[in-house]
């Protein structure tokens, strides 16, 4: 119902700790195995500056009230009996926000955590999850808005390579949705005027990083705040350029993005960029909706295509940055020898936006994708990362070779602004074919 998972301690982050659920998880991450052997020489106990370690009769004994978790007692171990254990919800957590209370119950750190839900999956007692808006949207339909979905890229290899776009638009109008519009298409859009950018950007000598993740764009504003005032493009995500797009040819129309990602849910509810997503859904809770009304997603013999293959490809790992070269190639420009890191993953974008800060990045330009893969390996993919590759590049191929910059003449750019800050301006989107 998107209420908070603890009424008594209301949040503002999307991702929550479901107390009651979190209870089975060890209280301490130090723990001894049956390989003691209760050597005389006490090597873990000796080596423990804190009293935590006594022996009983069959093995050493870790107090988890006294241990420091320095690790000292595990590299002192001659057996390698004693056992580092980090806890399901951690372990994935590319910034350290997460903590636990006195009674072992995970603590979430708002202001460390970017969003991006790789811990709501890894834990296996379903205690971390995300505030969910199906709920909202139902309201929406059954009031008689013109409720409008906007579907990620992603989604193309996520059920088969027999579900195209046009079984999902099928299947969400029959849920009582008026219509359906791939999020490639802003893909399109923001590739159109992130180039720009880069263009400028690299006449300056200036670094610049891509702006269409939002888990990638909480790292940069809670871990590298300069580094995001500084460098981040200014350009809006695709999500949002499609949804500013469908409120200015539709106004009054509630806008939901359908996708992998738990980050989204932050940048439509606490980013507060205007003309944004009113409201997220996971694949997962589409799919409740799907069965709710017994709406199955099957094949069509429609065709439908909103977005080159390049907006498409904004889903997969260099997707991003390859659309924005291709604008930039589309326009004349000459891209030879420009630099490019392509991050997959959290722990390469915290690694390039360390040398970043630190001024040691050699690159000019930086796609963060918090998720590997990309979007495709979001939280709520529902097949393997090759199972999704496979499908999905069987249903890009069936896409048509359009261009980017031609592709936008067809749509109303100049009634919406692409901008964070709302700001007007144009690209140039080359001559007329």
């Amino acid at each position: 119902m998107g209420l908070d998972a603890n009424p008594r301690k209301p949040h503002k982050n999307v991702i929550q700790v479901i107390e009651p659920a979190c209870e089975e998880c060890p209280l301490s991450t130090y723990t001894v195995t049956d390989n003691c052997r209760l050597c005389l020489g006490k090597a873990c106990q000796n080596s423990c500056r804190f009293g935590a370690i006594s022996m009983t009769e069959t093995r050493a004994h870790i107090d988890p009230n006294k241990c420091k978790e320095c690790g000292m007692c595990a590299s002192a171990c001659p057996y390698g009996a004693i056992a580092h254990l980090i806890r399901p919800c951690r372990k994935p957590c590319p910034v350290n926000a997460i903590n636990y209370d006195e009674n072992g119950i995970c603590q979430i750190d708002e202001e460390k955590c970017i969003r991006c839900g790789q811990c709501i999956h890894s834990c296996p007692f379903g205690a971390i999850a995300s505030k969910v808006y199906v709920i909202d949207v139902i309201k929406a339909i059954q009031e008689g808005k013109e409720v409008i979905a906007m579907c990620a890229p992603a989604i193309e290899g996520q059920f088969g390579k027999d579900i195209t776009m046009a079984s999902v638009k099928v299947a969400l109008k029959k849920l009582g949705f008026a219509d359906m519009v791939e999020v490639g298409l802003g893909g399109d859009m923001t590739a159109a005027w992130e180039s720009a950018e880069w263009s400028e950007a690299r006449k300056e000598g200036k670094k610049v990083t891509t702006s269409c993740c939002p888990a990638f764009i909480n790292m940069m504003m809670r871990h590298f705040p300069e580094q995001f005032h500084n460098n981040m493009s200014e350009t809006v995500s695709p999500m949002c350029a499609v949804s500013r797009y469908l409120k200015a040819t539709h106004p009054g129309c509630v806008t939901v993005f359908i996708g992998p990602c738990m980050a989204k849910k932050s940048e439509s509810k606490e980013m507060n960029i205007e003309g944004n997503a009113d409201y997220v859904l996971s694949f997962g809770e589409m799919q409740a909706m799907l069965r709710s009304k017994d709406v199955e997603l099957e094949p069509v013999l429609d065709e439908y295509q909103e977005a080159s293959i390049w907006g498409k490809s904004f889903a997969s790992s260099g997707g991003v940055a390859n659309a924005v070269m291709e604008c930039m190639r589309e326009r004349g420009e000459d891209t030879t020898g420009i630099k490019l890191r392509k991050c997959s993953g959290g722990k390469e974008c915290f690694t390039a936006l360390t040398l970043l800060k630190m001024g040691k990045l050699p690159e000019e330009f930086v796609e963060g994708m918090v998720c590997d893969g990309g979007c495709v390996g979001g939280p709520s993919k529902h097949k393997t990362e090759m199972e999704i590759r496979k499908a999905r590049q069987e249903l890009l191929d069936q896409a048509d070779d359009r261009k980017v910059l031609q592709n936008l003449k067809k749509y109303p750019m100049d009634k919406f602004s692409m901008h964070r800050d709302g700001s007007m301006s144009m690209v140039d989107l080359g001559p007329d074919q």
